[in-house]
């Protein structure tokens, strides 16, 4: 079976479009039970965040009107 950098080095002469295909593949394929460990800086970022929200500092938004706002900002009428 070839090792990491044996498929890295054949993964880096694909296309772009078929190397952000291959991500998306292998993203999809590592369990719900097995998150990504991200680093700390997101950590912090999710933490500081989810103050902000917890204490009222922003408001959220109902996700009808993201979604209406994303359809709109795309003059995409209905996603269905």
């Amino acid at each position: 079976m070839p090792d990491y950098q044996d498929i890295l080095a054949s993964a880096s002469q694909l296309p772009v479009e078929e190397r952000l295909r291959l991500i998306d593949d292998l993203a999809s394929s590592v369990p719900d039970d097995q998150p990504p460990k991200l680093a700390d800086e997101w950590l912090a970022e999710i933490k500081r965040r989810s103050d902000e929200v917890k204490s009222g500092v922003v408001q959220t938004e109902s996700w009808s009107t993201i979604r209406e706002r994303l359809f709109s900002n795309h003059g995409v009428q209905d996603a269905s």
